[in-house]
C-alpha cells in the first residue's frame, strides 16, 4: 500500500494513494484539482548514511567504513515533492544524491534483528540528499533548510533488497544502481543507529547514494526513481 499526505480544503490529510487520488477518512481527494502533495511524513530528524555503495567509494576515493557512516539533518531540511528547489545564494556547487529511505512508525530504541526493525517501520520512500559541496564540513554542506526533498509516497509493503534505482537530471541519466550494491543492509543500518538514538514516528533513515552524484543548475529537473515506490521530482530554480 502507498501512503501519501496532501494539503486540502479540509486541512492536511494522510491516506492511501492510488491513481492520482488520496483516500482519507472516508473522503477521496484528487491531486492537483483538490489536493497538493506534501512530503509523506514529518520527520523530527533525518539520519543519513554515507559511503554505502562500493562504486561511489571508489569514485570518490573514500575509505571503506567498518560500520555505517552517518550524519544528521534537522527537521527544517524537509522539502516537499514537486516543490521547486531554490538554489541557495551562498553556494556555487549544489549537488543531488538519490537515496532510499525508511520511515519510522513508532517510538523505538535498541532494535534487535530484522523482525524488530520491520515492526518499527512505516515503510519506504525516496530522499534527495542535497549537498552544498563547496562548504566546509558535513553540517554546513548538508543540514540546511530544504536540503532533504522527500517522497512522493511511503510504500508499506516493500522488500528494500534488490530494487533498481535511477536519477535523471534535465532528462539525462546520472545514476543507476541496485540496492543489493549497498555495503550495509537497510535493516542492519536501522538496528545499528537505534543503539544510539531513540527514533520517533516520522523520523527518516536514508541509506546512501550510488555513484555519480553531480552538480545542479537552475533550470534542471531532478527525477529520482526507486522501483516499487515511485519517482521523486523537483525542479531547481533561481533564488527568489
Amino acid at each position: 500500500m502507498k501512503l501519501a499526505r496532501a494539503e486540502t480544503a479540509d486541512g492536511v490529510v494522510t491516506g492511501e494513494y492510488a491513481d492520482g487520488t488520496i483516500a482519507a477518512d472516508g473522503d477521496t481527494y484528487e491531486l492537483g484539482a483538490e489536493a497538493t502533495l506534501l512530503a509523506p511524513c514529518e520527520p523530527g530528524t533525518f539520519y543519513c548514511v554515507g559511503r554505502n555503495f562500493g562504486a561511489k567509494i571508489d569514485q570518490m576515493d573514500y575509505d571503506v567504513p567498518d560500520v555505517p557512516d552517518w550524519f544528521i539533518k534537522p527537521a527544517v531540511s524537509l522539502h516537499h515533492p514537486g516543490t521547486p528547489i531554490e538554489y541557495p545564494r551562498w553556494t556555487e556547487e549544489l549537488t543531488y544524491a538519490g537515496e532510499l529511505a525508511a520511515v519510522i512508525d513508532e517510538e523505538c530504541h535498541e532494535l534487535e534483528g530484522e523482525a524488530a526493525v520491520r515492526e518499527a517501520l512505516r515503510g519506504w520512500t525516496i530522499l534527495n540528499d542535497l549537498d552544498a559541496l563547496d562548504q566546509e564540513r558535513r553540517t554546513a554542506r548538508k543540514a540546511f533548510d530544504g536540503s532533504a526533498p522527500l517522497g512522493p509516497v511511503i510504500e508499506t509493503a516493500l522488500d528494500p533488497r534488490g530494487i533498481d534505482m535511477t536519477t535523471h537530471v534535465a532528462g539525462e541519466l546520472r545514476q543507476e544502481a541496485n540496492t543489493d550494491q549497498m555495503l550495509f543492509d537497510p535493516y542492519e543500518v536501522v538496528a545499528f543507529l537505534s543503539e544510539r538514538y531513540t527514533f520517533r514516528p516520522g523520523d527518516v533513515i536514508s541509506f546512501g547514494s550510488p555513484a555519480n552524484p553531480g552538480l545542479l543548475e537552475p533550470g534542471d529537473d531532478v527525477e529520482i526513481r526507486y522501483e516499487g515506490i515511485g519517482t521523486l521530482r523537483n525542479a531547481v530554480v533561481e533564488p527568489a
